[in-house]
């Protein structure tokens, strides 16, 4: 039987984005320009990767941003940054002030002329919000080593070619163009400050490029845990989920 994971994500994604924009447009703030220089960098750290360099999103995983009506609904931009959406990882951890700059970026850019979100009204509107929650790290034995036995299996079959054996980008046809890294330094060193939601939705549906999501989202998870192993990051006890809002909480970072 075919994985309807990503396919039911995805109709998840549109029935989110076509429930954005419902509640009333504040009065416009205007724009400070450090305030969105910074929510710029942020967006960089934590959004491109999905939502792409303009904004443009990706295929039908990933919703555009650039010229987006629904972005005027500045309490869901919040909601969305703070709590997740589908999926979406959340990010508990921002400042308000991180998240106002986020928020008044995306709101600002690619075309979108929808004002600023001030600090207060971030701190208000997170007031009424799930309480953030503890964050985690990798290496606080988010696994198991079930899980990451089931992981290199799935990888080695669905991975391997692109992206190397050893998990180092190294693709084992030397015609091939070499991948990113998934494990050790270089792998730590492009996803520090990231967590694993963002890893878990973008291998979901994104690869492999040719096909995204054919396999058992189980299995994308467990090629997760197979990369934290690779890694040197330590076993525990319990699986990684497959709730996009606790690995949202999970940290990758060096030791």
């Amino acid at each position: 039987m075919p994985n309807a994971g990503p396919d039911r994500l995805r109709a998840a994604i549109l029935a989110a984005a076509l429930a954005l924009g419902a509640g009333p447009a504040p009065a416009q703030e205007p724009v400070d320009p450090v305030v969105r220089q910074r929510g710029e960098a942020l967006y960089g750290q934590y959004c491109a990767l999905c939502h792409k360099d303009e904004g443009q999103g990706y295929r039908d995983a990933f919703p555009a941003l650039a010229q987006n009506p629904n972005l005027e609904d500045a309490a869901y931009v919040v909601t969305n940054i703070h709590q997740g959406v589908v999926v979406m990882p959340p990010f508990p951890w921002l400042s308000d002030e991180e998240v106002a700059a986020l928020a008044t970026y995306v709101r600002s850019a690619f075309g979108n002329d929808y004002g600023a979100v001030s600090v207060e009204d971030v701190a208000a509107l997170r007031a009424d919000l799930d309480p953030p929650g503890g964050t985690r790290t990798i290496w606080d034995g988010v696994y198991t080593q079930e899980q990451t036995d089931r992981g290199e299996a799935a990888y080695n079959g669905a991975c391997g070619l692109c992206h190397g054996r050893r998990l180092n980008g190294a693709p084992d046809d030397q015609d091939m163009r070499p991948a990113p890294p998934l494990a050790r330094a270089n792998f730590l060193r492009n996803w520090d400050g990231r967590s694993l939601g963002m890893l878990h939705a973008y291998t979901l549906m994104t690869m492999p490029q040719s096909n995204p999501g054919f396999l058992p989202e189980e299995d994308y998870i467990a090629m997760v845990a197979h990369m934290l192993a690779t890694t040197g990051a330590p076993a525990g006890t319990e699986p990684l989920p497959l709730d996009i809002q606790a690995l949202g909480r999970i940290l990758i970072g060096p030791q």
